[in-house]
C-alpha cells in the first residue's frame, strides 16, 4: 500500500495518528506539496478527483479517499489495538462521537483558519475573512461542547481512547496556527485532555 499524504494538513495527521497506535509503520507514504498545488495535478486528481489529502493506494490499484474511510480500512486490517469499537453498539457510540468532533469542531476550526490565516490563501481562494470569524466562534462553541464532555468522563467517547480523540486531538493541534489554546478560552478539561494525549507516542507524528 502507499499513503499520498501531506504532513502539515490535519486530515492526514489523523490517518498518521491512527497508523501509530496501531503500531504500524511499513506503509509508503507519498509527500503531496499543497502550496505548490500538487493535489490539483493531473496525476493526483487521478487517485482523487476531489483533489484532497490522504489517499491511500490499495495493493490492487484502487484508491480510497477520507480519512475516517481510510481508518475504517486500517481497523479491519489491524484490529488491535481496537480503536473503533469492540462491537455493533460500542461502534455507533465511538461513530457518534468521531462525528460530532468532525463536523462540530474539526471542520468548523479548519474553515475559521483556512479564510483568516494568511497563510492558507494560496490553498483557499477567495478567503472570506467575516465567514471565517463566524465560524471562529462556532468553533468555541464546540470546544465548550468538548469541554463538558470531557469534564464528566476521560476520552472523548467514554473510558478509552479511540478515533474520537485522534480526530478531536488533531483538530485542537490545528488550531495553534491562529494561537489558539484550550487554557486561554478557559477550557480546563480540553486543556488537561490535551496535554494527555500530547503525551502519547502517536502525537508525535
Amino acid at each position: 500500500m502507499k499513503l499520498y499524504t501531506s504532513s502539515r494538513a490535519p486530515n492526514p495527521r489523523r490517518v498518521d495518528m491512527f497508523l501509530a497506535e496501531k503500531g504500524v509503520h511499513d506503509i509508503a507514504r507519498v509527500e503531496v506539496d499543497l502550496n505548490a498545488g500538487q493535489h490539483r495535478e493531473p496525476a493526483f486528481l487521478a487517485r482523487n478527483p476531489l483533489a484532497r489529502v490522504p489517499v491511500l493506494e490499495l495493493d490492487d490499484g484502487r484508491f480510497l479517499a477520507e480519512s475516517r474511510a481510510i481508518c475504517t480500512y486500517l481497523e479491519a486490517l489491524y484490529p488491535e489495538p481496537n480503536l473503533m469499537g469492540r462491537d455493533g453498539e460500542e461502534r455507533a457510540f465511538i461513530e457518534m462521537a468521531d462525528r460530532q468532533v468532525e463536523f462540530s469542531v474539526f471542520a468548523i476550526g479548519a474553515n475559521y483558519i483556512r479564510h483568516t490565516h494568511p497563510g492558507l490563501a494560496a490553498l483557499e481562494q477567495p478567503q472570506f475573512p467575516d465567514f471565517g470569524k463566524s465560524q471562529g466562534e462556532k468553533m468555541l462553541h464546540g470546544m465548550r461542547w468538548l469541554d463538558g464532555r470531557l469534564a464528566a468522563q476521560p476520552f472523548i467517547a467514554g473510558e478509552r481512547f479511540t478515533i474520537a480523540d485522534i480526530t478531536a486531538f488533531c483538530a485542537v493541534e490545528f488550531l495553534r496556527l491562529v494561537k489558539f489554546k484550550p487554557t486561554d478560552a478557559g477550557l480546563a478539561h480540553l486543556a488537561g485532555w490535551r496535554d494527555r494525549i500530547a503525551e502519547r507516542p502517536s502525537a508525535a507524528m
